[in-house]
Order: C-alpha cells, then structure tokens, then sequence
C-alpha cells in the first residue's frame, strides 16, 4: 500500500494537480490537522463559482413522454406523435426569468433517445415528426431565448439510450460523442450539461460502460466554460429528488474509493463519481480521509414542482404551492446548494397557468421577505466596521482568528426590531470553514439563543421563531482554520407561523 501512495503521489506531482486549487490528493502521510487545513483551503473553480451564484436554475423537461403521458419511454415510440401546437420556448424561459431563475436546462434527449434538434445521428428525433414539417429544433429555440432574455442555458443528454441499436457496445461511446459534438457547437454558449446516471439496457439487451472521461475532454475543450453536473465532475447530486438539502453540507467532500487503487480511484480531477456521497453527512472532519482526494464539489437539489417531471393533465391541480416552495429554497439555496426545479410544458408546447400561478406567488414571498435587511443600519459593536458584512458582496468578508475570544459579530440595531430569519454568507473563494454557529439576542439583560447551526458556506438561511430586541450577536463556535463571513441578514417574514 506504501508503494501505491507514493506512486500516486508522483502522478499527481506530474500531472501538475498538487497546484489545483479545487481538487487536491490525499496521501496516508497527511495527518489529520493537515487534511483540515487542506479542506479549508480547497475553494471553488471559476464555473464552480459562477454555477454557485445562481442559486436557482431550471429544468424544463420535455419530449417524447409529453404526448405518451409517461415519465418514461422505451425507444419505440414513433415520432409523429411529437406535433405541439403552440410551442412557444421564450414563453417557457420567460416564466422562468420572472420566477428568479437565472439559468435553464432542456432536456434535449431522456432515456427513450428521442433528440429534440435535428440530429444527424439518429432517424428519432423531431426532424421526422410533424412538428414544424420536420424543420424544427427546440434545442435551438431554448438556446436563442435564453440568449434574447439573458439567461444560462444547459443541457441534458442522457446518456442511456433505449432506441440505438449501438448502445452497450463501444460504438456507442463514439455515437454519444457525436450527440454530444452537435449540442457543444451548433447553438453557441452552453453553461450547464447535465447527466444523469441511469445506466440501463439497450435493444440489445446490453448495458452501456459510459467513457465518461473521454466526454468530459471533449465538453472541456469544446466549452470550457460549462459545468458538468450529477454525473460529472463539477456539481454532485445531493441524493433525492425532493428538493431538500442536508443540514449539514460540506462543499468539500473526499472523492473516489480509498478501499481500490486501480478500481475507480480518484486519479484525476475530471474522474466520474464514485464512493458514498449520499450520507446523511458529506466532508465532516472524521469523513476526509474516506476517498483519494478532497474536492470543491458542491451540491445540487433538484426537484419538480408536480409529482412528474415530465407533464400530465392529470397532475394540473397538484402542482407544489407557494408556501412549499418557499420551504424547499429555504431547504436547498439555505442549506449550501442550488436548487434546481423542474416545470414540464404541456402537449400544446406551453407552460400552464396552474404552474405560472405558483411561481409568480412563490417570487412575490421571497421578494417580500428578503426586500429589507434590518442589519443594514445596524451599528457594529464588535467589531466597529461592519460595512463589509451588509454590502451584497460575497466577495467582501470579516476574518475571525477563533482565539481569545475573536469569533463575535455583536450589533446595535439603533431600537428594537421585529426579526425571524437569518442570512448568513462565507466568502467561499477563500474557503468554507465554519462548523458550528450560534445566533443570539439580548433580553432582560442576557444572551438568549434564536439559531444555531453547522455549516454555512455559501449562503445560509435559517427560520426561528420572532424576536423583537436592541441587540444582536453571532458566535463561531467551531470553523476550519480562520472563518470569513461575507454577509449577515436579518428579515421579518410576516407569514411565518411561530
């Protein structure tokens, strides 16, 4: 095992990875404070970042399954019964926009292989449906609404594919490649491909062994700017489909099998995922040393806002409300993670009012609840200048030696002030680090608790209930090497039932 470390370690110092600030090896000589500090110290690439500062994306699917009414298809379906009457794509990124929603994912082909742009690799897909006489590409319609209302746009390629007859055979790999080469060049800027890891069988009968490292070179050189999600390099996926984030989320987690050295070992950055990344804790101090490598690789919460993904009328009166959307942001942006929602079109091609309904309230009480940040006048007690805690800056922070007492924001609020939500923010491009956090306000002359926490990183948002006092003051109890708090909020949510 001595010799497999220090083999490791001279691929890594070659291949230059020991200066990549987002991935960096593990070695058993590493004690355990410095894999803390090296934890510490990992931040985010620059898409990672970018990704990150979205905080809600969207998914729209969309496709074969529309016109089936199923969440699934199986390959054989015949393309002439894709033919929306109205599809509008500017409708559907423009709902989306006005949601909140910074950046859209189509999904230009599920599992049943049917492409929704006129590929040359395959006969299903729409240019032998009716739609548009064969002449039309939804992958190119989402691409130029995202561009005309300035929103990101991605797409989903799922790599198992029921309908070729290459899948579970190396040709296939070639043949993905290709999908693949037509979606990074034909509709300009991509900021987001999305797999997923459904792996299974062909016509053949056959599973695919996917080349994911070979795909991920090509979407590297062909859009380096993107990030490659859930079954890729860049973004993981937090383990359900509900939408709901852990309480404690670590964006640096340890990646690859510790238990194989040549068996999907975390051997380089751009690596599929492997190991257990699904616990109920991902990246707590006793967890780093459980892979190959530690990693920036932050997590995604996905979910749709109707029981499916894909749409149903039947599903029209059981769209999420308002009020449970607002949990679930609380749940995945407030919880270190972005969300992603799902809102499928109709057969028509169009997004229903039942979901237009939902989103525009669910925008109304977010808008409301976060419109005044009663710390914004607030006076610093400790430290004095605060401004850098209430500029909207991420980037911007007050550092905490957690020695000697110097782990306290203390705040005059010029008055009494009526509060039940808490923002917090790391400026994650020096690291995530907090651990553990308390909250507090002063009432008949002590500290009473409102909040407590673990972790923080790139936004934190916590519900308690309401408070009415003079004086406020936040205490890192626990943190990785010196914490960085870039913003701290406080806001009144006049609906929050106590």
């Amino acid at each position: 095992m001595r010799k497999q470390v220090v083999l490791l370690s001279m691929f890594f110092s070659m291949a230059g990875f020991a200066q990549t600030k987002n991935f960096v090896p593990i070695t058993e000589a590493m004690s355990d404070d410095e894999l803390v500090e090296i934890a510490a110290k990992i931040t985010p690439s620059p898409q990672q970042l970018r990704w990150q500062r979205l905080e809600l994306t969207g998914f729209i699917h969309f496709g074969i399954n529309t016109f089936t009414e199923k969440e699934w298809g199986n390959g054989k379906e015949d393309p002439k019964i894709f033919n929306p009457s109205e599809l509008d794509a500017r409708q559907w990124v423009g709902v989306l926009k006005d949601a909140g929603i910074k950046q859209v994912i189509i999904t230009a082909k599920h599992h049943d292989g049917f492409c929704l742009w006129p590929t040359g690799t395959t006969q299903h897909s729409v240019k032998n449906s009716p739609w548009k006489q064969g002449k039309g590409d939804v992958v190119k319609d989402v691409s130029d609404a995202c561009k005309e209302l300035g929103v990101g746009f991605g797409v989903y390629l799922s790599p198992w594919d029921m309908n070729n007859a290459s899948y579970g055979t190396d040709a296939y790999n070639d043949f993905f490649l290709e999908q693949l080469t037509e979606l990074l060049t034909q509709y300009g800027k991509v900021d987001e491909i999305w797999f997923d890891g459904a792996n299974g069988e062909g016509p053949n009968g056959k599973k695919q062994v996917y080349d994911f490292e070979r795909w991920y070179a090509h979407i590297r050189k062909l859009q380096p700017q993107a990030v490659i999600a859930i079954s890729g390099p860049d973004v993981r996926w937090v383990g359900t489909e509900t939408g709901h984030g852990r309480e404690q989320e670590w964006s640096v987690v340890p990646v690859g099998k510790k238990d194989k050295f040549n068996e999907g070992s975390q051997t380089k950055a751009d690596m599929p995922p492997s190991g257990n990344l699904r616990g109920q804790v991902v990246g707590s101090r006793s967890q780093l040393r459980n892979g190959m490598a530690l990693k920036w690789y932050p997590a995604e919460m996905d979910v749709s806002i109707r029981p499916g993904w894909f749409y149903h009328k039947d599903q029209d009166l059981k769209v999420k409300t308002a009020e449970y959307l607002k949990e679930i942001y609380f749940h995945s942006v407030g919880r270190n993670g972005v969300l992603l929602l799902n809102i499928p079109p109709d057969k028509r091609g169009q997004i229903t009012d039942y979901d237009i309904k939902t989103l525009k309230e669910w925008k109304s009480m977010l808008d409301t609840i976060f419109k005044i940040n009663l710390l914004k006048d607030a006076k610093g007690i400790v430290p004095k200048k605060m401004e850098k805690l209430v500029d909207g800056n991420d980037q911007t922070h007050i550092s905490f030696k957690m020695k000697n007492n110097n782990n306290v924001v203390e705040m005059n609020l010029k008055g009494e002030k009526k509060f039940n939500v808490l923002l917090l923010q790391e400026n994650i491009t020096v690291g995530q680090r907090v651990e553990k956090f308390v909250f507090e306000y002063w009432e008949n002359n002590s500290w009473k608790q409102a909040a407590e926490g673990t972790t923080i990183g790139f936004k934190r948002l916590l519900e308690f209930p309401t408070v009415k006092t003079s004086k406020v003051r936040l205490r890192i109890i626990e943190a990785r090497l010196e914490p960085t708090i870039a913003e701290i909020g406080l806001y009144f949510d006049k609906d929050l039932k106590n």
